[in-house]
C-alpha cells in the first residue's frame, strides 16, 4: 500500500474515532436541558462523560495534526477556506471545556445555569458545523488552479451541506441519549430511553435522505442497516447493543464518506483537474515514512490507555451517587 493511501485511511480512522466518542459527548450536552430537571440531575448527566470528554477531544487534535503533517496542501486549503466555521467550532469547544471545569466552582444557581447553557451551545454548534464542513468536502468546493479556496462563507451554506449538519446533529443526539440510558440507572435511564426512541424517528429519515443524496456505497448501506438496528435495540431497551449500533452507524458513515472521496481529499467544483488528491496534497515520502514509524509505535499505547479509562469508569451512575 502506498504511504499516501495509508495516511488517508488513517486520517479517516481518526475522524471516525472522534465522531464515535465525541458524538455521544455532544449528544449528552445537547440533552442537558431536557434530562436535567434540577441541579443534581444535570450533574448526573455531566458525570457520565466527566472522566472521558477531554480524552475524546484528543482524536480531533491528532486528526488535525496528522492532516497537517501528511497532507499540508489539504490542511492549508481546508483551514483557509473553512476558516470561519472552524473558528466557531474551536471557540464552542473552548467555552464548553471551560463550562465543565468552572460549573462546580460556585454553588450559585445563576452561575451553574450560565455554564449549563455554555455546555448546551458548545455541544450543539459543533454537532451541526462538523456535518456542514464534511458535507462541503464531500460535495466539493470552488478551488482554483493554485489549490486555493476562492468561494465565500455562504458558499458553504448550501442545501446538501446543511442536510449534512442536520444529519450529524440528529445522529449525535441519538448517540448521546443511548449513552445516557447505558450509563445511568433509575429515572434518567428510563427518560433517556424514551428520548432515544423519539430521536430515532427523526434521525432515520434525515440520515436516509443524506445517504440517498450522497449516493450509496457498501459502507453507507451498512451504516443504514446499523441505524435501523439501533432503533430496534432502543425500543427493546437493550442499551449496550443500541450504543454499539449507533457507534457502528457513525463509524461506517465516516468510512463511506472517505471511500466516496478517494483518491480526492478536496474535490474542486471549478475543474476536476484543480482537485486536491492524495498525491498532489501529500508530504514528501521521507516525511510520511517517519510519521508511519511514529504512528505504529504510539497508536497502540494511546488506544490501550483510552480503553483502560473506559473500563475503569464503566459503572452505571444513579442519582443517589450525586451528593446534595
Amino acid at each position: 500500500m502506498e504511504l499516501t493511501t495509508f495516511w488517508f485511511l488513517l486520517i479517516g480512522v481518526l475522524w471516525a474515532g472522534y465522531f464515535l466518542l465525541e458524538g455521544f459527548d455532544f449528544g449528552v450536552g445537547i440533552l442537558l436541558p431536557v434530562v436535567g430537571r434540577d441541579d443534581r440531575s444535570r450533574r448526573l448527566a455531566i458525570n457520565t462523560i466527566g472522566p472521558v470528554w477531554d480524552g475524546n477531544e484528543v482524536w480531533f487534535i491528532v486528526a488535525g495534526g496528522a492532516t497537517f503533517a501528511a497532507f499540508p496542501e489539504w490542511y492549508a486549503t481546508l483551514f483557509s477556506g473553512f476558516f470561519l466555521p472552524l473558528l466557531i467550532i474551536l471557540v464552542a469547544l473552548i467555552v464548553r471545556g471551560l463550562a465543565f471545569e468552572y460549573r462546580g466552582k460556585r454553588p450559585g444557581v445563576a452561575w451553574r445555569r450560565g455554564w449549563d447553557r455554555c455546555i448546551f451551545w458548545g455541544s450543539l454548534i459543533p454537532a451541526i458545523l462538523w456535518g456542514v464542513a464534511f458535507g462541503n468536502i464531500l460535495r466539493g468546493v470552488p478551488i482554483d488552479a493554485n489549490h486555493e479556496y476562492v468561494g465565500g462563507f455562504f458558499n458553504l451554506l448550501n442545501p446538501y451541506a446543511l442536510l449534512g449538519g442536520l444529519t450529524t446533529l440528529t445522529l449525535f443526539t441519538l448517540h448521546g441519549a443511548v449513552f445516557l440510558a447505558l450509563k445511568t440507572d433509575g429515572p434518567m435511564r428510563a427518560q433517556s430511553g424514551r428520548i432515544a426512541a423519539r430521536m430515532a424517528l427523526v434521525a432515520v429519515p434525515v440520515a436516509a435522505a443524506f445517504l440517498l443524496w450522497t449516493g450509496l456505497n457498501v459502507f453507507s448501506a451498512a451504516a443504514a442497516v446499523a441505524l435501523v438496528g439501533a432503533v430496534l435495540f432502543t425500543r427493546a431497551r437493550r442499551e449496550g447493543w443500541a450504543f454499539a449500533a449507533t457507534g457502528t452507524t457513525i463509524v461506517l458513515a465516516v468510512a463511506g464518506l472517505f471511500l466516496s472521496l478517494f483518491p480526492d481529499v478536496m474535490p474542486s467544483t471549478l475543474d476536476p483537474a484543480y482537485s486536491l488528491t492524495v498525491e498532489n496534497a501529500a508530504s514528501t515520502p521521507y516525511t510520511l515514512k517517519v510519521m508511519t514509524w511514529v504512528a505504529v509505535a504510539f497508536t497502540p499505547i494511546v488506544l490501550i490507555y483510552q480503553g483502560w479509562t473506559y473500563w475503569v469508569f464503566r459503572k452505571r451512575l444513579r442519582l443517589s451517587d450525586i451528593p446534595a
